[in-house]
């Protein structure tokens, strides 16, 4: 993570995703020279990342594990982490009252598509519930309510689970332990109680502690490894060390490789755990260009150290980062756009992961959307976007399936001949260039059912 990153990693999806993003379907067409579908030509990341023996994962929100997003997350990534389905404040916002269904969709999700799942997080200064951070405790109330809790959500997903993220974020830019709950009711030696419970409470589980800012050699980095090298000399159960990875275009340290392997050099494993690397917005093709080029040095980075055992994305689409909520004018960080096209730098880690398709020279997507509805009408939208290519004009067409008609359009012409309808460009916004888009809309009837058709672009 750059040293110029201003404000801390909340470690978690801030779904941006409102009403207009409710109806959206797969990709459109995709009009690229040679480029016909949405993944790479030898098979999914998943297996390129197994073939290498690596793991190459992604967070998810449980809630959106069906449709398109579903199908890409089973498809792609042979592990998941839940974006915040783990978190304490997710499963007991109560004391004493639990909610394990978003987390357990996610784990059945990923026992169903034969992938693993990193357990995140145990234990964190930030998104626990207020009754826990306003309460007023003991040293030895305080270390038992850690430990009573991962026993309870370790020891619930015994066996099911291949690692846990069992503390997080416990150092200061500057390599001092953060002040937190933890740290200040139990010092330091909270890290090491966490361990050992996690440990008791599935001893076949990898036990990591993960930060982020920790992805080159630097102050923070080194006390990370100063703390690995401390515990396994006590015989603390730590068997690896999660880089957070959350990046910005064009700085990834240049030390990444080395500092992976000094801490592999310990006896223990890392993992790239929720890597993204945002860029200013508007997105363009010198920056995603750019930003494959990142991707990749990322992933070679980690195929180059035998202990490291694999990369996460933290969220493997725009529409579901938590970047443009948390750093406002940056975003487009992910492997895919909100329209679900994988971008230069999806071909990028594939090809660091072995594979052999040439990228695409670029796409252009188109996704339906309704934006509200009501008894007998409706309102949609369809968002054009092109990505490395670029368009004069265009059309875009659809077949509804259940008898909607389109009534009235704004920002296109639009006609209707049966379930057939073709809509083309207004004279003002037939160019989409390379990062940009154009959006029309239009409003419609139906009766009975609604069901969202697949655009395509011509």
């Amino acid at each position: 993570m750059s040293t110029s990153r201003t404000s801390p990693s909340r470690s978690s999806l801030r779904v941006r995703c409102t009403a207009l993003f409710a109806g959206l379907t797969a990709v459109g067409a995709l009009l690229a020279a040679g480029t016909t579908g949405a993944h790479a030509a030898d098979g999914p990341l998943r297996d390129l990342a197994a073939a290498k023996g690596k793991v190459m994962g992604t967070a998810v929100t449980g809630s959106k594990l069906t449709g398109t997003y579903g199908e890409i997350a089973g498809r792609e990534f042979n592990a998941l982490t839940p974006g915040n389905a783990m978190k304490w404040g997710s499963v007991e916002p109560v004391r004493g009252t639990f909610d394990w269904a978003e987390a357990d969709r996610i784990v059945d999700f990923a026992e169903a598509h034969g992938q693993q799942v990193r357990g995140h997080t145990l234990v964190w200064h930030s998104q626990n519930p207020g009754w826990l951070d306003n309460g007023t405790w003991t040293p030895a109330q305080l270390g038992q309510l850690m430990k009573d809790h991962i026993a309870t959500e370790v020891g619930r997903y015994k066996g099911r689970l291949a690692t846990w993220d069992v503390v997080n974020e416990p150092f200061n830019e500057d390599g001092t332990y953060r002040q937190t709950l933890w740290y200040n009711g139990l010092g330091a030696d909270y890290i090491a109680q966490a361990l050992t419970a996690a440990r008791a409470a599935d001893p076949a589980a990898r036990l990591y502690i993960n930060d982020y800012n920790v992805e080159g050699v630097n102050a923070k980095s080194t006390a990370l490894y100063n703390l690995v090298k401390s515990l396994k000399e006590r015989g603390v159960p730590i068997d690896g060390v999660g880089l957070q990875a959350h990046l910005i275009v064009g700085q990834v340290p240049s030390t990444l490789q080395q500092n992976i392997q000094r801490f592999a050099d310990l006896g223990v494993d890392v993992a790239i755990t929720e890597l993204d690397i945002r860029m200013q917005l508007p997105s363009d093709s010198a920056k995603l260009t750019r930003q494959a080029a990142d991707y990749k040095a990322v992933v070679n980075a980690c195929v180059a150290v035998a202990r490291c055992v694999g990369v996460t994305v933290w969220g493997f689409t725009d529409s579901d980062s938590w970047i443009p909520d948390t750093f406002p004018g940056q975003g487009a960080a992910t492997p895919y756009d909100e329209n679900y096209a994988p971008k230069p730098a999806y071909h990028a880690i594939a090809e660091a992961l072995g594979g052999t398709t040439t990228p695409p020279t670029g796409a252009c997507t188109a996704a339906y959307s309704v934006t509200s509805q009501w008894d007998t009408g409706f309102t949609g939208q369809v968002r054009i976007a092109c990505t490395g290519a670029a368009l004069s004009s265009w059309k875009a067409g659809w077949t509804f399936g259940a008898g909607q008609r389109v009534t009235q359009a704004w920002n296109a012409a639009c006609s209707q001949s049966g379930a057939v309808v073709s809509c083309s460009n207004a004279s003002y916004n037939g160019s989409v260039p390379s990062g940009g888009s154009v959006t029309f809309g239009f409003n419609g009837s139906w009766s009975g059912s609604n069901p969202v058709p697949t655009v395509t672009l011509g």
